[in-house]
């Protein structure tokens, strides 16, 4: 269905037609004087050069032949040449019906399903995820969720760091920890055990240990390096290391992702495209698209449009080690045989931006995508602490993500503690959805690209513009529907009519409703879940005005109060959809 916006600008357009102008100058819009009117339109303006005729009297003569729509209480010429809008109550109703009976309320999505990969999550086997990994993974997880709701078959890929020097460090420090295992014995023969030689535990704590230790040893770090030839040479020992490492921190990383309510439909890492890239890089010499430049294999991509210096795309070193980039290009080949995707989409710090420009022109030079297929990328800042720089632990250290988690569902515990609404075997499991909604839209209702100041005080308060206070609002709708059913009402699904709005709250509230499919349009184009953050929270701010002004479930007259409970419904469904597309659940009480 067209949404409320268009069905507007349609009838505007006849009127400028029947007037005698150009339909294009009825080009209407969301007023941005909302004490005055609901929509504008400037067109009046514009056409004032055109027709050689003073604007206003455009405007008159437009606003003359929308007198009498029933769209419209009031289309008002104002001068200098302003059309200004405002909406019947019965027409807005019979909008929020129609949203109400449609599947998705209204949002077309896209006229033709697309193939989507999200590149997301970005996560390093054996290493714990920590407070740096939140923003790809929320924001990844959102974008996918909005993109699925969009009617596209989409496909998230974690893309795991496997492969590189942090396995050769754990390699040579498992050495030197247990030098009896037989991964260490050049004696050995046969199969290597099935059992991991280190539980998650400590493999998090080798790491670290490792790589404080390649820092200070230059005899170590030279040995990690070999390990890690080693391993991407197949040396059967260190492979069979490799799978251990992979299978424990895989299954770590899952149940981390998972408690997040992150989930990837892919667990693909550098590790998958290994066998691609020297075929790749030979490929792409032998056709002239990458030369060699000081013994290293480089693919020039600077434009002559580009405002900054693009440095060639380095896919090879001069020792023919590959890098970062030379595995998202052969990855990009890998997706395009196995999944023809018509649009990727990279979830990264807005620091790789560079990065992404030279992989993308590099792919589009080589020609591994069509030229119509969309390479996006996605940067987003850093979550700060108050003093402005990066969030860490009190002693300075990178917080671990689950250690984050559970420091926010804490706070949120103390806020709920008392609650007679909430039994005490629900607290727990409660607080835990309230917790992760207050960090995911406390993330997420920021624009991606900015960094922000994560404050647990702001974002676990159960007002304002925060997770908690969204959650209470669905409650708390939940809340009223059932106590109108124990008292013996029904609301069946044909039951529900929403009314004529009586009131200006009830109108606010129907308006902001109303905006749903745009919004998500526009959070779909421009891949900003903040765009529904503000949905919500204006939504729900509206609700709270109208439960304040307007007594529901006194009501006495049994048709209004039906209107008014379907409205609520209806404010809950759409909540609920925003939620999800969030990844955030919500609980049944508060």
């Amino acid at each position: 269905m067209k949404t409320l916006t268009e069905k507007i600008e349609e009838k505007v357009k006849q009127a400028f037609e029947a007037a005698g102008y150009d339909p294009g100058l009825g080009h209407v819009s969301v007023s941005n004087r909302p004490d005055l009117c609901e929509f504008q339109c400037n067109g009046a303006m514009a056409g004032a050069k055109k027709y050689h005729k003073a604007p206003f009297l455009i405007a008159d003569a437009v606003a003359e032949k929308l007198a009498g729509d029933p769209a419209f209480a009031k289309a008002e010429s104002v001068k200098p040449g302003f059309l200004n809008l405002t909406l019947s109550p019965a027409f807005l109703a019979q909008e929020l019906n129609e949203m109400a009976g449609d599947e998705k309320f209204g949002y077309r999505g896209e006229d033709k399903p697309r193939r989507v990969v999200v590149d997301y999550g970005g996560a390093n086997a054996a290493k714990p995820l920590h407070v740096g990994h939140l923003r790809s993974a929320v924001i990844g997880e959102s974008i996918k969720r909005i993109e699925k709701y969009a009617g596209n078959e989409v496909t998230g890929d974690v893309h795991l760091g496997d492969w590189g020097l942090q396995m050769g460090l754990i390699i040579e420090q498992l050495r030197d920890l247990k030098p009896d295992l037989p991964y260490f014995d050049p004696e050995h023969t046969g199969p290597y055990p099935d059992e991991p030689p280190f539980s998650i535990s400590e493999l998090e704590k080798i790491y670290p240990a490792a790589s404080a230790r390649a820092k200070k040893d230059a005899a170590f770090a030279a040995r990690a390096h070999e390990a890690t030839l080693k391993l991407q040479s197949g040396d059967p020992a260190c492979t069979a290391i490799w799978h251990h490492i992979m299978n424990v921190s895989r299954k770590d990383l899952k149940k981390n992702y998972d408690s997040l309510n992150v989930h990837f439909e892919l667990w693909k890492g550098e590790s998958d495209v290994q066998p691609i890239i020297p075929g790749m890089v030979k490929d792409l010499q032998d056709r002239g698209i990458a030369h060699v430049s000081e013994g290293a294999v480089v693919v020039d991509v600077a434009q002559d449009s580009d405002k900054i210096e693009i440095p060639p795309c380095l896919i090879q070193k001069s020792d023919g080690a590959a890098l970062y980039a030379t595995s998202d290009l052969a990855t990009i080949l890998d997706r395009e045989e196995k999944l023809r995707p018509d649009r990727y989409i990279y979830v990264a710090d807005k620091r790789q931006a560079l990065h992404f420009t030279q992989v993308f022109r590099t792919a589009r030079k080589a020609g591994f995508v069509k030229p119509e297929t969309e390479l996006l990328y996605v940067g987003f800042g850093t979550m700060n602490g108050k003093d402005g720089k990066p969030f860490k632990t009190r002693d300075g250290g990178v917080m671990r993500l689950e250690n984050l988690v559970a420091d926010i569902t804490d706070a949120v515990r103390q806020k709920m503690a008392g609650s007679d609404d909430l039994p005490e075997d629900e607290m727990e499991a409660t607080a835990r959805k309230v917790g992760l909604a207050a960090l995911k839209y406390g993330d997420l209702s920021n624009q991606a690209s900015k960094d922000y100041v994560f404050d647990p005080e702001r974002f676990s308060s159960f007002e304002g513009n925060t997770g908690p206070y969204i959650l209470y609002t669905i409650v708390r709708i939940n809340s009223i529907l059932k106590r109108y059913r124990s008292e013996g009402g029904t609301l069946e699904k044909d039951e529900r009519r929403i009314g004529a709005p009586g009131s200006e709250v009830e109108k606010d509230l129907d308006l902001c409703l109303s905006r749903f499919p745009e919004v998500m349009e526009t959070a779909r184009q421009e891949l900003a879940p903040h765009r529904i953050c503000q949905f919500m929270y204006e939504t729900a701010d509206a609700f709270s005005k109208f439960y304040t002004h307007v007594k529901i479930l006194t009501e006495p007259d049994e048709a209004r109060k039906k209107s008014y409970l379907s409205l609520l419904t209806l404010v809950r469904d759409l909540l609920t959809v925003c939620t999800d597309l969030l990844g955030i659940e919500v609980p049944e009480r508060m």
